[in-house]
């Protein structure tokens, strides 16, 4: 579970600005970690369908977010990429 300490963290690495939470940046940031404690999780509890079913949601928003920001920006594409150690 991501806690709100954790969350904050994950938002101070990667915003634009002092206020930032919404930028697409943040979002694929807080939802790569969700993804990361989610499957961990699913690694020790294998049989829990519910969860990966909401981990494979959680993927498709991330995708979603990237298509968005690499039609966008493609810089900071790159950027939010390499940040959170994702595949191109």
């Amino acid at each position: 579970m991501l806690t709100t300490r954790k969350k904050q963290n994950v938002i101070k690495e990667t915003r634009r600005h002092e206020k930032d939470t919404g930028s697409p940046e943040v979002q694929i940031s807080i939802l790569s970690k969700r993804i990361d404690e989610l499957s961990k999780h699913l690694k020790s509890n294998s049989k829990d369908k519910h969860s990966r079913r909401g981990l494979l949601g959680l993927v498709e928003k991330r995708r979603a977010h990237l298509k968005y920001l690499k039609k966008k920006d493609s810089k900071r594409y790159n950027a939010i990429v390499k940040k959170v150690g994702l595949k191109k």
